[in-house]
């Protein structure tokens, strides 16, 4: 499969795209024009230098305003055909897209465009070249794939096909099923892009909004099925216009892109079995059963004060590492390792952002599969020197310099726990109901919420949920929500814009940890909260003036409604499904431990109790002076 990427689609000069695109696997690049103008070397030394960065140009764009203008415009448009023409053998590249007319001179009709592109075909054709017609969204005249496809049949010559682009046929809400109807090799070049689903102007919205496939709304992996099912062969290539990207990192972007591609086209060959994509065969999206272990990189009194925090929760210390300075703590199916080694990844993540999660560990069934999709996908993978009778165990780099682990089932007697950690002889608290982990909370920038969004559902075997806005007193934040279909693992991704909400302050003073909170499930939460009470554990309070409110709004009996104030319980529902949440007081920077009840069919988060918790959290932040803006 020969993968490709508009330089249009990510920042920075000629040269730093170039680097970007190549480092990320790319094989070659659509050069948008501006591109080449802006920079200061001639066609042949740009395209010297695409090609020294092992990329090829398959595609020289836009060419604007061609067809179907009167009189002296026609000549001009042939003239300036031409000089690209000139522009095109300097560069080594032999296709160009010419873009349906926005010219408001332009006349349109189907035969008299047919004709322009059958001249302009004689032209290129006459230079080894080709031309490829694409209809835009907004087109003045021919804004419609089928009618494109319509003037290129007309046009019938061999140097002029068929330019498609995913977002002109989904964004104008047309389906790609009579795609499948045209022949294969007049299909000269395919582009892709998705896009959130936006009720906007369509150019606003192209010009802006688009994102890689599988970052927003629309059915690119339908639209490529049809075009594979066509017969098509030639490169699949992005062209994404997004003011995010354009700002962000352009290698990040890139290789964002690259693993999008190669999702997608795994998914067509998955599902459209006549589709021939020539792609590495390796394992499907991955089945997880869950989250293993949580591990903390802490040391010192900050170790001990996350000790005592697990125990008021009920954890007990069940073991300790037989050649590291790790104690492992467990409730139910939960397991916490809190590691205070001075080298390794957790010294480097304590260095970097004091005590913070430096280590995920997911339960998969197969984790050679885990890593090598993982690893076809762009992920780098991770592993340290190991110690005497220590298991190695497979592993990837993860969000905010963090690493995923991944366990398989094994025989008994042979889980890690078993080989590596000593059983404790420490006394041992009571527990308090806490059965396993119902979800992850991870924090970032905003700008890399869509790029961890593609990382764990392009991986594993997890569906989006609808983005929801989460009003912070200083600010917004917005939250996507992930999870597989039976919810065994849930992952919330917080992106925060400014340092001034709860979310940035905590990127800010861990500099850039990424898991925020760990949501812990029980199935009776008003038998835990007393249990937790006994054991010391300080809840976050929450004000009267909450409970008055959901006494208003829910229909909920008084008993109960006492209960939950007592312990400080929010509340939420969707229809007959209850859910319940109690809330620790934060810790190192703003960690925290949620503990919830979920009732059957409830898919959310409590996400109408989050300005409280917020406002909660941050009235205790004042009080031991943290800062706030």
């Amino acid at each position: 499969m020969k993968t490709s990427i508009a330089t249009v689609s990510i920042s920075g000069n000629l040269l730093e795209k170039l680097d970007a695109i190549a480092k990320a696997g790319f094989g070659g690049i659509e050069i948008f024009e501006q591109d080449f103008l802006t920079h200061e070397g001639t066609p042949r030394e740009v395209g010297q230098m695409i090609r020294d960065h092992g990329l090829e140009i398959t595609l020289f764009q836009p060419f604007r305003d061609f067809e179907c203008l009167p009189g002296a415009l026609r000549d001009k448009a042939f003239d300036r055909a031409e000089r690209k023409f000139d522009l095109m053998q300097e560069l080594g590249t032999d296709l160009v897209l010419i873009c349906s007319s926005v010219h408001p001179q332009a006349l349109g009709g189907i035969e008299r465009a047919a004709d322009d592109l059958n001249e302009l075909g004689g032209r290129a054709a006459a230079r080894g070249l080709r031309v490829g017609y694409e209809a835009l969204a907004w087109g003045r005249h021919v804004n419609d794939h089928r009618d494109a496809w319509e003037i290129v049949r007309r046009a019938d010559h061999d140097n002029v096909g068929l330019i498609l682009d995913s977002f002109h046929t989904l964004g104008r809400k047309l389906s790609p099923e009579s795609i499948r109807a045209i022949p294969g090799d007049k299909i000269f070049f395919v582009q892709l892009a998705d896009a959130p689903q936006i009720d906007m102007d369509l150019l606003y919205w192209s010009r802006h909004f688009r994102n890689m496939p599988g970052e927003g709304d629309l059915d690119v992996t339908g639209f490529m099925r049809a075009v594979m099912a066509a017969g098509y062969q030639g490169p699949i290539s992005l062209e994404i216009f997004n003011d995010q990207f354009r700002g962000s990192n352009p290698l990040a972007v890139a290789q964002d892109g690259y693993r999008s591609l190669v999702a997608l086209m795994d998914d067509v060959r998955r599902t459209e079995p006549s589709a021939a994509v020539a792609l590495p065969a390796f394992p499907p999206r991955i089945e997880t059963d869950g989250v293993a272990f949580v591990e903390f990189a802490a040391r010192g009194e900050a170790a001990a004060g996350l000790g005592r925090t697990l125990a008021t929760l009920g954890f007990r210390r069940v073991g300790s590492h037989r050649n590291k300075s790790i104690t492992l703590w467990q409730q139910g199916e939960v397991r916490i390792a809190v590691n205070s080694e001075t080298e390794g990844h957790a010294a480097s993540t304590w260095n970097a952002r004091g005590t913070s999660v430096c280590d995920v560990g997911l339960s998969v069934r197969s984790a050679a599969d885990t890593v090598a999709r993982a690893q076809a996908l762009g992920a780098h993978p991770f592993g340290q020197p190991l110690g005497p009778g220590e298991l190695d165990i497979p592993a990837i780099r993860g969000l905010g310099g963090s690493v995923l682990h991944f366990l398989e089932p094994e025989p008994e007697g042979a889980q890690v726990w078993d080989v590596e950690f000593v059983t404790d002889a420490a006394p041992q608290t009571a527990e308090a109901g806490l059965t396993r982990i119902d979800h992850l909370a991870q924090t970032m920038s905003y700008e890399d919420m869509l790029s961890w969004s593609l990382f764990y559902t392009s991986l594993f075997d997890m569906h989006k949920m609808p983005m929801i806005d989460v009003v912070d007193p200083d600010g917004l934040v917005r939250s996507q929500a992930i999870g597989t279909p039976d919810g065994s693992l849930r992952i919330t991704l917080n992106g925060a814009e400014t340092h001034r909400t709860l979310a940035g302050n905590f990127l800010a003073e861990s500099f850039g940890a990424s898991v925020q909170h760990l949501a812990f499930a029980t199935d009776d939460i008003f038998a835990t909260a007393p249990q937790l009470a006994d054991l010391g554990f300080e809840a976050l309070v929450i004000p009267a003036n909450y409970y008055d409110d959901i006494a208003a709004r829910f229909d909920i009996a008084p008993d109960r409604l006492a209960a939950m104030k007592a312990a400080n319980i929010l509340y939420d529902a969707e229809g007959e499904a209850e859910f319940f949440q109690l809330f620790s007081r934060s810790f190192a920077g703003g960690v925290f431990f949620e503990i919830v009840q979920r009732g059957e069919g409830y898919k959310g988060f409590g996400g109408p109790n989050a300005p409280f918790r917020i406002a909660a959290q941050k009235r205790l932040m004042r009080a031991k002076g943290m800062p706030q803006k």
